[in-house]
């Protein structure tokens, strides 16, 4: 039983499907049928697709994040962790930012706890790579590369500068095609202010163990993608992989070496690891088996979508492909979280559950300033974008998904401040330890050694 007098709803996780699926719900319910209770180790919600733009500093990064307890004000939030699931008492353990675990019943639960960077044992890797998951990971990329330029540019050590102007990217999918080349463009803009440094002097490095990038928008706009970062001067090396990393030192499976100060990872996700302390049913990559309905399989009173539930993609069997599942991308996490919203409300008052059913519209993806590729798909007519034109539908698709019309409001007056002034290229590397100089100001004074002699005759004296 809930410790409150109405029914309670746990949504695990404040991404794309926790924030969705709790508005949806909300917006659906009648005045006091159930309380919506969200945990997430952040208070916010991270719009991924901007974070690339946002470590060329095209958008603020504020602008890219949702405050949870602004946009769901009738809901709890709790900040903290989901440590364990007990269906059979219907108890989640919640582990908080501080202090003791504790437990919480519900009755409804909702699991939405995403997906986190897929890695391997890499040498080097865990002390080395930058991810690109978060909002904080997009900043510190950011401060990181400027960083690197400002060594670069004091510096005649050409082995320190050579390494302090390589950037590796692991992944050529969205997120690691799009980061370098909004990074690319960014450090090309940033060059200009640096007396001792040129693009020319930069090696921008893009590596995946696939024969191709882009994969999500075909193979003809992948290839285009592919030349077109060529033709900005990026290395790209398809079917291999990095071997290690240790101290810098990268060593692809081909047999290149290299050595960089900057190595960002963007090779795929996978499901929440924290998922199989759940007892859910979990699919042969980890994700929560759920049928149709956006049900878990066996259960009548949990829902999961999202990057980590492996739901059937109905239109796509309905076509006659056969064990098709429903990708991992915001696309269908933002229509999952619609249809699962409306599915726990129905659940609630013993209504059926509608399947979830939503044929690919499209992808589309932005490769830097008024650079970009796109395929719309209209019945079986696919239109395929590229260039300036592309660009803006990126935008125009991605600044319309941003949830709250705060934030798309933000977002559209950055790009729009952006057509008339300059692009940013301060680094703010000094954030990452803000105390440091405060605490060098404040420590104690070392107390000074009492001359030898001295020492001496204190001794004898004694």
């Amino acid at each position: 039983m809930s410790t409150t007098e109405r029914p309670r709803i746990l949504v695990v996780g404040g991404g794309y499907v926790g924030l969705y699926a709790a508005r949806r719900i909300q917006k659906k319910m009648r005045y006091g049928e159930a309380t919506v209770t969200v945990v997430d180790p952040r208070s916010y919600m991270t719009y991924q697709p901007f974070l690339p733009e946002a470590a060329a500093g095209s958008i603020s990064p504020r602008h890219v994040v949702v405050p949870l307890r602004r946009v769901l004000p009738k809901a709890e939030v709790l900040t903290g962790r989901v440590t364990t699931i007990d269906q059979d008492r219907k108890v989640a353990t919640i582990a908080p930012l501080v202090g003791e675990a504790y437990e919480l019943p519900f009755d409804y639960l909702v699991v939405a706890m995403g997906a986190v960077s897929r890695t391997f044992p890499i040498p080097g890797l865990a002390e080395q790579g930058i991810g690109m998951k978060g909002i904080e990971e997009s900043i510190g990329l950011r401060n990181h590369v400027l960083e690197q330029l400002d060594k670069a540019d004091s510096t005649h050590d050409e082995e320190i500068r050579r390494k302090a102007l390589t950037f590796v990217f692991i992944g050529g999918g969205f997120a690691g095609a799009e980061t370098i080349g909004e990074v690319e463009d960014m450090a090309r803009d940033a060059a200009k202010y640096y007396t001792n440094v040129s693009r020319e002097d930069m090696r921008f490095v893009l590596v995946d163990a696939a024969d191709k990038i882009l994969p999500e928008v075909g193979p003809k706009l992948g290839q285009y993608g592919k030349e077109h970062l060529e033709s900005r001067g990026v290395e790209i090396y398809l079917s291999t992989s990095m071997d290690s990393c240790v101290d810098g030192h990268v060593v692809l499976k081909n047999g290149l070496e290299v050595d960089s100060n900057t190595i960002v990872w963007t090779a795929g996700v996978k499901p929440n690891p924290v998922l199989s302390r759940f007892g859910l049913p979990l699919g042969p990559r980890g994700h929560v088996d759920c049928e149709p309905t956006l049900q878990v399989a066996g259960t009548d009173y949990i829902w999961a979508a999202g990057d980590n539930a492996q739901v059937p993609d109905v239109a796509a069997r309905k076509a006659g492909v056969e064990n098709a599942w429903c990708p991992p991308n915001a696309q269908h996490a933002l229509r999952q979280a619609r249809v699962l919203g409306d599915n726990v409300v129905s659940g609630m008052r013993g209504f059926p559950q509608k399947e979830y059913s939503h044929a690919n519209k499209g992808a589309v993806a932005g490769l830097g300033l008024h650079k970009g590729v796109a395929m719309i798909v209209m019945g079986k007519m696919k239109i395929k974008l590229k260039g300036r034109l592309a660009w803006y539908m990126h935008r125009g698709y991605h600044g319309m998904a941003m949830p709250t019309w705060n934030r798309k409001i933000r977002v559209f007056a950055d790009w729009t401040l952006a057509m008339f002034l300059k692009r940013e290229v301060v680094s703010l590397g000094a954030m990452e330890n803000p105390r440091e100089e405060f605490y060098e100001a404040a420590k104690p004074a070392p107390v000074a050694a009492a001359p030898k002699e001295k020492t001496e005759e204190k001794a004898k004296a004694s």
